[in-house]
């Protein structure tokens, strides 16, 4: 049985504020698919399986899946073919990252902004990249 692709996940950010600890929604927005012919892909999520798609450029592709959006990028060194990517969002993208890094998690390097967010990569189990993403800040 498949069920829609929903994940909220609540945690406790480890900032005190007088009622206890302040929370932050995790959300699963999207799952990245490293493929080796994105062409082909495309094909097979939309005419075989029925997705349907989003939009489409020569580097991604992404089909409306509900909540969770299926993303597919072209297969590279640092993203082999086969490889899956889960991509997450917080509502403050600086507090998570310092959370990630006092537990001792590989950040990577400052966040950039990219289709209206702030977007961060760190290293999951075994080295897997999870992207992690947030509100731009306003001026």
């Amino acid at each position: 049985m498949i069920h829609q692709n929903r994940c909220r996940v609540t945690c406790h950010t480890g900032m005190k504020f007088s009622k206890g600890f302040k929370t932050m929604t995790i959300e699963l927005k999207y799952v990245i698919a490293n493929v080796s012919d994105l062409p082909a892909a495309v094909a097979f999520w939309r005419d075989t399986v029925g997705l349907r798609l989003k939009f489409e450029t020569p580097e991604w592709a992404e089909f409306d899946t509900g909540t969770t959006r299926l993303a597919l990028q072209p297969a590279s060194p640092a993203n082999p073919a086969g490889t899956w990517q889960p991509g997450l969002r917080v509502s403050d993208l600086a507090a998570k990252r310092a959370e990630l890094s006092a537990r001792g998690v590989n950040i990577g390097g400052a966040p950039h902004e990219e289709h209206g967010f702030l977007l961060s990569l760190f290293s999951g189990p075994d080295g897997a990249p999870v992207s992690l993403s947030g509100p731009v800040a306003k001026p």
